[in-house]
């Protein structure tokens, strides 16, 4: 049954948060699509995941072997054969598309007033569509589970 975790940075940052989720869901098996609304920010993820704490294999969208990637940068469609979406500054994620993975997260900051907006919004669509979702916060100082869906 596919999910979604919204992930409300308040102490880590998408660049510290972004390469523990694909190491995970690599560890797990899937295969990964990262999402971005905007190529500045996927330029960004790209040049971290080559040359942050350890690289971690992935491509851009656009390549000639795209659906070998395990990890694909994209600001649109999905084309790896992913089982786990992840989506940061904003990117959009429907219920339809959620049900094609295993597991859909949704990393937003909780300092922007919009993203956190943003977030609510799309609990609200994509709960109200009958996808269930897991709300994980780190205010506490580590992550913690603070609310799901029913």
């Amino acid at each position: 049954m596919s999910e979604v975790y919204f992930y409300h940075l308040t102490r880590a940052t998408l660049d510290e948060l972004v390469p523990v989720l694909l190491e995970r869901s690599l560890a797990a098996g899937w295969r990964v699509g990262l999402r971005a609304p905007q190529l500045p920010l996927l330029d960004s993820l790209d040049r971290l995941l080559w040359h942050g704490a350890g690289f971690l294999p992935h491509g851009m969208i656009g390549g000639a072997h795209d659906a070998d990637q395990p990890v694909l940068l994209t600001t649109g469609p999905v084309t790896n054969g992913a089982q786990a979406l992840i989506s940061v500054g904003g990117a959009p994620v429907s219920a339809e598309e959620v049900a094609q993975f295993t597991r859909a997260s949704i990393v937003f900051d909780g300092m922007d007033g919009a993203a956190v907006t943003q977030a609510r919004s799309q609990w609200k669509a994509l709960t109200g569509a009958g996808v269930k979702a897991k709300y994980w916060s780190q205010e506490s100082g580590r992550w913690e589970m603070k609310a799901q869906s029913q």
